[in-house]
């Protein structure tokens, strides 16, 4: 080889070093910017994903704000309920009681329709089931119903919308003893 060629080979191979030391500086750009493309979609996500938490949050709160006053409220129903039971039926026809009856008949009513509108709901216990989620198993009673079924139900449960407000207690049928 001549000078010249020899000289040519080494510009070419500088020349091919330097396009490779560029190449590379651009390639780590590429991959650092794809890196922060990357972090900045996690973050904008991550973003979306306590937006959405805080809104449904809220939605709770609002739905669910009256929950302790709903509780409290239902041993108020409880003790109108017993209240009305206490009343023999001889007294029922005493024209004098008759009026502080249709009082306080009318008041379980008010109260439960305030429920209602509140979504309040009372849980069917009778004849169901028995369902852990709704109802609290107090006593298993000898029965011809068939075992696991609701038969007595001591106090009433209550929902509130879709959430457990106060599990009913209630009697269990058991089989007969033999």
């Amino acid at each position: 080889m001549s000078e010249e060629q020899t000289g040519e080979n080494e510009s070419n191979m500088a020349a091919t070093e330097d396009g490779e030391a560029e190449a590379s500086p651009f390639a780590k750009l590429e991959s650092e910017l794809e890196k922060l493309r990357n972090e900045v979609l996690y973050a904008q996500a991550e973003t979306q994903n306590v937006r959405r938490r805080l809104e449904k949050e809220k939605a709770d709160a609002s739905t669910y704000a009256a929950t302790g006053f709903a509780r409290d409220m239902l041993s108020v129903s409880d003790n109108l309920g017993r209240a009305l039971a206490a009343i023999p039926a001889e007294l029922r026809e005493d024209e004098r009681i008759k009026v502080l009856l249709t009082g306080i008949e009318m008041t379980a009513k008010e109260l439960d329709s305030v429920f209602q509108r509140n979504g309040i709901a009372r849980i069917e216990a009778i004849g169901q089931k028995l369902d852990p989620n709704r109802h609290q198993a107090m006593v298993e009673l000898p029965s011809e119903a068939e075992p696991g079924t609701v038969i007595q139900e001591m106090q009433a449960g209550y929902m509130i919308k879709d959430r457990l407000l106060r599990p009913a207690l209630v009697g269990v049928a058991k089989a007969p003893d033999a």
